[in-house]
């Protein structure tokens, strides 16, 4: 019986090849696990470097100024002589947590609200079409956001507003900093709620209950752990917020809680000294790495609370 010689080399052909994409695949495989190692290996190392960066320079600012001073002072003064200067945390501290605490009343009901009706109410088409401008928000530079809130919503407050508004305060890059967390709020608060089985959902309808009802009384407390996470690094992101708050809150350092008036938050602080008016080695230059440290940790307080909220109240499905 003759052989089919065209038959033939297809399939030596077709074994050749077969052969080949499994000796790549097998390198493939050898060299994954080495690369993933060689990219955490790098991401440690630099977190690490940024914290050795952060502790050496805080505690030569900490041989200058006193930690008790810096941590219960409540005036922040450092642009004057060595002796009269002020270096109380406290202010500062205090113009990030309002700044923060206006950002969270904004984004919270509207990314929440936002998170259920995509979740609950929305059709897949009209998911589709609202998802994705959600996210055009998140990508927009935080110093266009800035100008936004110096140009148009603080016009617009001084209207609004009795007596009027400074032409920086805390209110205007609040309530814009809040805008710009209401997407990470509302695409984690959604991702939380359709990890909610659907068998829920069906149950409590079979019960006779509204789509508000199962919406607020089953599916919210389900992913609870999921949505208070959201808030948490939300908030996480608001402290941390630099641009907006450098155009438009303005430079004045201050425990006064006045939503009107000029503030200053760490972030700002940390800009300002960083023009490059202030030499290198004097107290006010290694101030920024003190307060770039407290910066540090609470951002990471922040994001160990959102760790430990999502594995307490984690359901298992």
């Amino acid at each position: 019986m003759s052989k089919d010689p065209i038959n033939d080399k297809s399939i030596r052909s077709m074994i050749q090849e077969k052969k080949y994409a499994r000796s790549q695949s097998a390198v493939m495989e050898k060299l994954a696990p080495k690369i993933f190692l060689i990219c955490a290996v790098i991401s440690i190392f630099t977190t690490l470097g940024i914290i050795f960066t952060l502790l050496t320079e805080t505690f030569t600012f900490f041989n200058r100024v006193s930690i008790v001073e810096f941590l219960t002072n409540t005036r922040w003064f450092p642009f004057t002589s060595d002796k009269n200067a002020d270096y109380g945390i406290l202010a500062l501290v205090m113009g990030t947590l309002t700044i923060t605490a206006i950002a969270m009343v904004v984004a919270i009901p509207v990314g929440l609200a936002a998170a259920i009706y995509l979740s609950e109410y929305a059709s897949a088409k009209t998911r589709k079409f609202i998802k994705p401008i959600l996210e055009v928000l998140a990508g927009v530079p935080t110093i266009v956001y800035g100008f936004f809130a110096l140009t148009f919503v603080t016009p617009l407050l001084d209207k609004i507003i009795p007596g009027g508004i400074s032409t920086f305060n805390a209110l205007s890059p609040g309530i814009v900093v809040g805008i710009m967390i209401i997407p990470m709020i509302a695409s984690l608060s959604e991702d939380a709620m359709n990890a909610v089985p659907n068998s829920m959902r069906e149950a409590a309808l079979a019960l006779g209950a509204t789509r508000f009802e199962v919406a607020v009384t089953v599916v919210l407390p389900a992913a609870l752990s999921g949505v208070i996470a959201s808030f948490v690094l939300g908030i996480s992101r608001a402290i941390g917020e630099t641009m907006i708050v450098t155009i438009a809150g303005g430079s004045r350092p201050t425990t006064d809680i006045n939503v009107t008036e000029s503030i200053q938050t760490m972030t700002a602080y940390i800009v300002q000294v960083s023009q490059g008016d202030t030499g290198y080695g004097t107290t006010i230059y290694y101030s920024i790495y003190a307060v770039g440290m407290t910066l540090f940790l609470f951002t990471l307080m922040m994001n160990l609370l959102a760790q430990f909220i999502s594995r307490k109240f984690r359901e298992e499905y």
